[in-house]
């Protein structure tokens, strides 16, 4: 029982590793999505307006 719940975790999950890591390359490579982490890269560029504390 051990050897067959091995092998299946062993080849489905680097399957589903594989999956989850080219969905997660497309999301982040997709054109639509560029503004958006171009905007979260210069965030902590962006000076915030001082308080009035």
């Amino acid at each position: 029982m051990y050897e067959t719940l091995s092998s299946f975790a062993q080849t489905w999950g680097l399957g589903l590793f594989v999956v989850m890591f080219l969905v997660a390359l497309t999301y982040a490579l997709w054109p639509a999505n560029s503004e958006t982490f171009r905007n979260a890269a210069h965030q902590p560029l962006v000076d915030k307006e001082p308080s009035d504390d």
